[in-house]
């Protein structure tokens, strides 16, 4: 009588669903985010005090308009905000994470590595929906910022914002190799940012009043196309006088933003480093 073994196959268990464990890791940054009172405090007053700041002292109304030098700071601070809550918040975690070994522990684990990146990115998608909630309330509440009536503004609203976060979020995943450790990190990646605010018209209006090689510069990065994005939104077409071009530039804003998140995209896949030198 012949007996034939029977083999027993073993299942694998199915990998992680990337997307579902990148929302739970989004939960859990949201979570660590909100419990740094210091990191939250300074998020969301940075851009708000500036504003205040800002729109207090200059007072003037534009020569044939009813727009003042408040509106025009406030709607080029949401672009700063934006830029604030994605660009600063992940260049200085992700050098944390990689300096204190998330991330080389993360490749240890079944984690699918996208996850940590999504999760990532709906952190600081919250965090900026946030922040430029907090600066239109700012805005129109002290200085008359005007929210538009017209459907066709908040749908370009909605493009300005998507399209800077996911720029900035990927700039900023990308320029945090730059920084050799955790405690260089606020240094390293403030002083692009603090730079930027005066070159791309946020800090310094008119931006055609800026001197033409600085303005050129600024019109490289995506925080001017932001600041122009959404003054096209919230100010009258006549403030098209004191833009560069003349205009709001509506494609060329799209355009110069979808490539910013193309070219954004490329740099974190090329630069990106998951130890630093002292992890070998």
């Amino acid at each position: 009588m012949s007996t034939r073994a029977t083999h027993v196959r073993q299942e694998r268990p199915a990998p992680p669903n990337p997307v579902r464990v990148g929302f739970a890791r989004g939960a859990i940054e949201l979570r660590q985010f909100f419990r740094e009172r210091d990191a939250v405090v300074f998020t969301f007053s940075m851009p708000v005090v500036l504003l205040v700041l800002l729109a207090s002292i200059f007072r003037d109304t534009y020569p044939g308009t009813q727009v003042t030098a408040g509106q025009v700071f406030a709607a080029g601070m949401i672009a700063a905000g934006i830029m604030s809550a994605t660009f600063i918040t992940l260049g200085i975690g992700i050098t944390q994470d990689r300096d204190d070994g998330t991330l080389k522990r993360l490749r240890g684990t079944p984690t699918p590595v996208t996850s940590y990146f999504i999760g990532k990115i709906l952190l600081v998608l919250v965090v900026s929906f946030a922040e430029v909630a907090a600066l239109l309330a700012v805005g129109a509440g002290l200085f008359g910022l005007p929210l538009p009536a017209d459907g066709g503004k908040w749908l370009v609203f909605a493009r300005v914002f998507l399209l800077g976060v996911v720029s900035c979020a990927l700039l900023g995943i990308a320029v945090s190799s730059l920084p050799r450790s955790a405690k260089s990190a606020s240094s390293v990646i403030m002083m692009p940012f603090i730079g930027l605010q005066f070159i791309s018209g946020v800090l310094f209006n008119p931006i055609k009043a800026l001197p033409s090689p600085m303005v050129e510069i600024g019109s490289v990065f995506p925080l001017k196309w932001m600041a122009q994005g959404f003054r096209s939104v919230f100010l009258p077409d006549s403030m098209t006088t004191q833009e560069v071009a003349g205009s709001w530039e509506p494609g060329r804003t799209a355009l110069l933003l979808t490539a910013w998140c193309i070219g954004g995209l490329v740099l974190c896949l090329v630069t990106f480093r998951w130890k630093n030198s002292r992890q070998g």
